[in-house]
C-alpha cells in the first residue's frame, strides 16, 4: 500500500469526490481541495477515514504554494477540478475565458510545481480533461482549447518529471454524475443511442480507470478516452 498522501484537487464534488471516497475507503491518507476552506473541510469530514480538506482557488495561482505548504509526501496527485464555460467566439467573454485557462493550465501546473519536491519514488499524477477536446460543440471554444492543451501538458510533464508518471483521463458524459443524472429523458436517450455499449459511462467506471492510471506502474504518457465508444459513432 502507498504510504504518502493521495491529493485530489477538486475533490469536494463530482468525480474527484468519488475518487477520494474510493481511496479513503481503502485506508489511504486523502487530501481534498476546493475553492472554500469550509467546503473542503466539510467534504473531508463526510468522506471520513484519514481525510482532510484544504481550500484554495486555482484561478489565483499565486496563493497555491502557500496553501499546500503543510502537505507531506505525495503518492498520487489528481487534478480533477473543472469549471464549465459556455463561451462562443461571436459573444466572447474574456473574463470567463481567462478564468478557465488559468484554472486548468496555470493553476494545475502550479499545483504540480508546489508539490513536486514531495513526490516519491512510484508517485503518479492524473489530470482530468474531457471529450470536448475531440468533439467540440457550440460554446465550447475555451473548453475544447484547454482540454486539447491537457494532452500536450501530459507529454511535456512526462519528460520534465521523469520518473514520475503522468497520465490524463478524458471522460464522456457520465450518466450518474451529479451534473448529468437529472437530464431530460429525451436527451439521455439520444446520448445512449449514440453510445455503442448502449448506455453512458458511470462514476464507478471513471474511478476504476483513474486508479488504473495512477497505480499501474507501466502506464505513462497516456491520454485515455473513456466514452463507451461514443467517439466512434
Amino acid at each position: 500500500m502507498a504510504t504518502g498522501n493521495v491529493v485530489i484537487v477538486g475533490g469536494t464534488q463530482g468525480l474527484g469526490r468519488e475518487l477520494a471516497q474510493s481511496y479513503a475507503d481503502a485506508g489511504h491518507d486523502v487530501i481534498v481541495t476546493g475553492r472554500s476552506q469550509a467546503r473542503a473541510e466539510t467534504a473531508a469530514e463526510e468522506i471520513g477515514g484519514r481525510s482532510r480538506g484544504i481550500g484554495f482557488d486555482l484561478c489565483d495561482p499565486h496563493t497555491i504554494a502557500e496553501r499546500l505548504l503543510d502537505v507531506g509526501d505525495v503518492d498520487y496527485l489528481v487534478l480533477a477540478a473543472i469549471e464549465r464555460d459556455a463561451n462562443t467566439v461571436r459573444e466572447y467573454d474574456i473574463a470567463a475565458a481567462l478564468r478557465l485557462v488559468t484554472l486548468k493550465l496555470v493553476g494545475y501546473t502550479e499545483v504540480i510545481h508546489a508539490l513536486e519536491p514531495r513526490l516519491q519514488n512510484g508517485s503518479a499524477i492524473l489530470i482530468f480533461g474531457g471529450l470536448a477536446r475531440d468533439r467540440p460543440y457550440p460554446g465550447s471554444t475555451t473548453v475544447t482549447t484547454v482540454n486539447g492543451a491537457v494532452t500536450s501538458l501530459v507529454r511535456t510533464l512526462v519528460i520534465e518529471l521523469a520518473p514520475t508518471r503522468v497520465n490524463a483521463l478524458h471522460p464522456a458524459i457520465v450518466g450518474d454524475s451529479p451534473q448529468w443524472r437529472d437530464m431530460p429523458p429525451e436527451r439521455l436517450q439520444a446520448l445512449v443511442d449514440r453510445t455503442p455499449i448502449g448506455r453512458l459511462v458511470t462514476m464507478a467506471e471513471i474511478v476504476s480507470a483513474s486508479r488504473f492510471l495512477l497505480e499501474n506502474e507501466a502506464v505513462n504518457g497516456i491520454n485515455l478516452v473513456l466514452d463507451g465508444g461514443w467517439t466512434c459513432m
